[in-house]
């Protein structure tokens, strides 16, 4: 469960992105960070929710932001995810789940009835001195830039 709040300190990471490429969070330190984290690559809600991230890159960039899609997918799969919707920013492998468990995102859900564990879609803005801005919970896949911008 999300312990984090807005005025924290940002969790630091250090994970492989869709490439193999190591992403650290210090990486971003003077730049305004969208961390979005999303259940499983290549679904319906993930897709939307990347697209609309995706068709609206030029505002974020417009604005300073960079952005970072994490879920607990491989390198493989965050790649053919990122390669057949011309995602134009980096997508984080973190299947050890390093990331998802340090932001406090891996939880109980339910899908149609059942209850399981799983990554709930939450994002994460970070200002330019790595300190949590604004933390969303309930994600509108299909506006989700609305709600970050």
């Amino acid at each position: 469960m999300i312990t984090l709040k807005v005025g924290d300190k940002a969790p630091e990471f250090t994970v492989k992105d869709q490439d193999g490429n190591i992403i650290k969070l210090t990486d971003y330190k003077g730049k305004k960070v969208v961390l979005f984290f999303y259940p499983k690559a290549s679904t319906p809600g993930c897709t939307a929710e990347a697209c609309n991230l995706r068709d609206n890159w030029e505002q974020f960039q417009e604005k300073g932001y960079q952005i970072l899609g994490a879920s607990a997918d491989s390198e493989k799969r965050q790649q053919n995810f990122k390669n057949k919707y011309e995602l134009p920013f980096p997508l984080l492998a973190d299947e050890d789940k390093e990331v998802i468990n340090a932001y406090g995102v891996w939880g109980p859900k339910k899908f149609m009835g059942k209850e399981y564990d799983g990554i709930n879609r939450t994002t994460f803005v970070i200002d330019e001195k790595g300190v949590i801005e604004d933390i969303i919970t309930k994600v509108k896949t299909k506006d989700h830039t609305a709600q970050i911008l």
